[in-house]
């Protein structure tokens, strides 16, 4: 199949994911409007944060504040697009007032994410913040392990400060830059490893 066949079979199961959460009554913060996911399908990185804000559920789009135009201005950066990349969330409606996603809405939306992940297939997941990160990470500090390299399955997980948290402090900014810089050199590398076997719970640890 053609490369181009591979990412209209994607994007037709990702449209199917999509009108399927859109409508399941089980899940919560159904008051909000639905933030799915944009970019392309084929990418190697998948960007995952928290939960939508203000913004997002106002155009429907993941990160398109304050913190989304940080997250544009370092992609572009390191030489790439927005629509080079793919970006998410755990949670993929808005909590009220922007508070913290809690876990029950955490583990509403988890088995979604789960799926809209297996059909994209990326080479590097890329957290954006605590709550994402310890999806795959449950024992990860977002201090101690921001900028890390994890092998979850037989995709490598990169911890990174949520751009939100960048805005508020000139040390994180810095650090989040740094990170972000090391994501092409860090595909690279997870492109090279041998697939694993995936086991349940998945093997976590950490390579580079």
């Amino acid at each position: 199949m053609s490369t181009s066949g591979i990412a209209m079979d994607k994007q037709q199961e990702l449209s199917k994911l999509e009108s399927e959460l859109a409508t399941d009554e089980s899940l919560p913060l159904r008051e909000s409007n639905l933030v799915f996911g944009e970019g392309n399908v084929d990418a190697k990185v998948v960007f995952v944060g928290e939960a939508p804000g203000f913004h997002e559920n106002q155009l429907k789009r993941p990160f398109v504040g304050r913190a989304g135009q940080l997250l544009d201005k370092f992609i572009q950066e390191i030489g790439w697009k927005r629509e080079d990349v793919y970006i998410t969330n755990i949670v993929k409606r808005r909590p009220p007032e922007n508070r913290d996603p809690i876990p029950e809405e955490i583990e509403a939306y988890k088995p979604y994410l789960a799926r809209q992940l297996t059909i994209l297939n990326p080479t590097v997941i890329a957290t954006l913040g605590r709550f994402s990160m310890n999806y795959y990470l449950p024992e990860a500090k977002i201090t101690r392990d921001q900028g890390k390299v994890f092998r979850v399955g037989s995709t490598c997980v990169v911890p990174l400060f949520h751009p939100a948290a960048a805005l508020r402090s000139t040390g994180v900014l810095e650090q989040f830059r740094e990170s972000f810089r090391k994501l092409p050199a860090i595909i690279a590398k997870c492109e090279k490893l041998p697939p694993v076997e995936i086991k349940r719970p998945p093997p976590q640890a950490k390579l580079f």
